[in-house]
């Protein structure tokens, strides 16, 4: 008997704790330290095409190297290190169960399972991975694992929608 209820009192701290994630309201700011609308083409999100991947999944803010950048919301580092496309990333898990992807960045300054939020600087603008010689920017973009389904459409790998979220709409 003790066993099972130990196991449903699990199952409900787990239902509480994936209730909140969705209830947890979602600020997004721009996470380029003084950047506006004018550094980056509001069109840019599923632009096509786009290189390897066919579709643009998120927003390059262009800033100089080494410009701050913060977490567009608060949440719980889940990696950073080097990928080959991204260069050096930080992902973040923010509210409503929403991964934020960073990319390209000169430099982490943030570290595996840390809170984060819009004050706290977790690197700085750069060129790394596929944008290697190209104008140093942050490449920015929010997917979420629960699928979106009134998101899919007839544009190129328009599947994938169900997965990806404009960032653009959110600043």
């Amino acid at each position: 008997m003790r066993i099972r209820s130990k196991r449903k009192i699990k199952r409900k701290v787990l239902l509480v704790i994936l209730i909140l994630g969705f209830l947890l309201p979602q600020h997004v700011k721009i996470p380029v330290s003084g950047a506006t609308a004018r550094d980056y083409n509001p069109e840019s999100f599923w632009y096509y095409p786009w290189g390897k991947s066919i579709v643009h999944h998120g927003v390059d803010v262009f800033a100089k190297e080494g410009t701050q950048v913060v977490s567009a919301t608060p949440g719980l580092v889940l990696y950073t290190g080097t990928l080959k496309y991204g260069g050096q990333v930080v992902v973040v898990l923010g509210p409503k169960w929403r991964f934020h992807y960073y990319a390209h960045l000169h430099e982490i300054k943030t570290h595996f399972f840390s809170l984060v939020n819009s004050e706290k600087t977790i690197g700085t603008v750069g060129s790394t991975g596929n944008a290697a010689g190209k104008p140093p920017h942050l490449h920015y973009s929010i997917a979420t694992p629960i699928p979106y389904l009134w998101r899919w459409d007839t544009a190129p790998v328009g599947w994938q929608k169900i997965f990806y979220l404009n960032p653009i709409d959110y600043f």
